[in-house]
């Protein structure tokens, strides 16, 4: 199954998405490819695969990439990989993705489970962009700007939380996550096989 999660920045989408996967088993998070340098420490492989320009431009144009996007100059994309490792391992593909990589991936995968992370208010989100301590003045209104015109793009998603109370917020994008795992076409192949021991069962019986 897979599960894609978007939020504007500031929304708290990072710690939500953090904490899920720490505290709920059977999923493995989406590394996505990045032509940006490294910041700070994150590490190739964990936060990122970081390549160069010329790398990603043949991952998308030999059609290996789920979604990609430009973003302040630099390319984004989940490479196809991602999802053949999730069916290997046996577990769920949770990705971190902006309105137009989740348009994306829904167009490709229609069965995708999509969550919209809210703020709860401009003035709530505003504080917390300025508490990172992040962002210089033009920065974070243009971050502003942005999730002004990204909120309404949560009508096109399965569902949508309102993050004002962390906690909360964790435990709802668990719980969706847990029902999704009961829909139908999730448990199909086992409910065939479970389907095979009844016919058995009535093959068997005495005439």
């Amino acid at each position: 199954m897979v599960v894609v999660v978007s939020a504007p920045s500031g929304a708290g989408k990072s710690t939500v998405i953090s904490r899920v996967l720490r505290e709920l088993g059977g999923m493995r998070f989406s590394v996505s490819h990045t032509t940006r340098v490294p910041r700070g420490d994150e590490k190739e492989g964990v936060d990122y695969h970081f390549v160069d320009g010329p790398a990603f431009e043949m991952l998308r144009d030999e059609n290996r990439l789920l979604e990609f996007a430009e973003v302040h100059g630099n390319l984004y994309g989940t490479a196809m990989t991602e999802l053949v490792r999730a069916r290997e391992e046996g577990v769920d593909l949770l990705l971190d993705l902006d309105v137009h990589g989740a348009a994306q991936v829904r167009q490709r995968l229609p069965d995708a489970v999509t969550v919209f992370i809210l703020p709860p208010s401009y003035p709530e989100l505003e504080r917390r962009l300025r508490g990172r301590g992040q962002d210089d003045e033009e920065t974070i209104e243009r971050r502003l700007a942005a999730a002004g015109r990204e909120l309404g793009a949560f009508w096109h998603y399965d569902y949508a939380i309102v993050n004002d109370d962390l906690d909360a917020c964790v435990r709802e994008l668990k719980s969706i996550i847990r029902a999704a795992r009961c829909r139908v076409p999730v448990v199909a192949e086992r409910a065939r096989e479970i389907e095979k021991t009844f016919q058995t069962k009535e093959e068997t019986k005495p005439v």
